[in-house]
């Protein structure tokens, strides 16, 4: 807040100011923020992730249970998870306290912008955090399951770039969802939304694997989850069988779009309105 702060008082001054430099310190306040609470970040973005590498990429195999090379399959997938629920989370959840109880986002909308690069900037902080979660979460990944059978890291641009529109993606989804969503109906998010899309995003078998089941290999193509996951799948782990990148890389932009179209027209719906 600080740094709103010193834009205000140079305003006050008579010293115009940029947008980007309001848009910026907007950021700055958010990243700020989020580095004091970065353990309770940490917690709620990646315990679910790293729970199901230790139970079905470490327990399992050891006890037997599970082919060891299903780790391969796997890792992509987890990474994918910890990406989603991470943007997800760090924008849909505020949104629905901000905009309902606590009412803080009316300080956002006081900012001499406009409304659409509030929202922008929400998304911009919300994307950031998701690539944070992926890039703990994988050195963890490799950590808890030991070696990985046919893990690259030549193709790590390749990553990087999947990671970063995939968060994007996810974060514009979490804006829509927590304009959307009333306090009193959070639980919806994760029973309707969330937990479908884990199940179905090609978490835990690669897309290609669905072809014994052909209703629901098509049916699965409206989850984002299954474009990110199968995306990694491709850079980390070319020897399983994965999704053209490009497939991907033109999903993953279509439903940036479509998702940021939504998430905007509420944001503006429920900032004016």
């Amino acid at each position: 807040m600080s740094a709103l702060v010193g834009t205000s008082k140079a305003h006050s001054a008579g010293r115009p100011i940029a947008t980007s430099q309001i848009f910026f310190a907007m950021l700055r306040r958010d990243m700020r923020v989020a580095r004091r609470e970065l353990p309770f970040f940490l917690l709620r973005t990646t315990m679910q992730p790293l729970m199901l590498m230790v139970v079905f990429g470490y327990l399992l195999p050891k006890l037997g249970m599970m082919q060891g090379n299903y780790t391969t399959t796997l890792l992509p997938g987890v990474l994918a998870l910890s990406i989603a629920l991470s943007a997800v989370q760090s924008i849909a959840l505020p949104m629905v306290a901000q905009f309902g109880f606590s009412r803080e986002i009316e300080d956002r909308l006081l900012a001499p912008i406009p409304v659409r690069l509030v929202a922008a900037e929400l998304v911009v902080a919300a994307t950031l955090q998701g690539i944070l979660a992926g890039l703990v979460v994988l050195p963890a990944g490799r950590l808890i399951m030991g070696p990985i059978p046919g893990l690259e890291l030549a193709n790590i641009f390749q990553v990087l770039a999947v990671t970063t529109i995939g968060a994007a993606a996810f974060s514009a989804l979490g804006l829509f969802l927590g304009c959307a969503i009333q306090p009193q109906q959070i639980g919806l998010l994760f029973s309707t939304i969330v937990g479908p899309m884990i199940f179905f995003g090609c978490t835990y078998y690669p897309w290609a694997a669905l072809s014994k089941v052909p209703v629901l290999k098509y049916a699965v193509l409206v989850n984002p989850l299954v474009y990110v996951a199968e995306g990694l799948r491709g850079a980390l782990t070319p020897g399983v069988p994965h999704m053209d990148p490009l497939v991907v890389t033109g999903a993953l932009v279509v439903l940036l779009a479509v998702f940021w179209t939504m998430g905007l027209r509420g944001f503006m719906r429920r900032a004016i309105g």
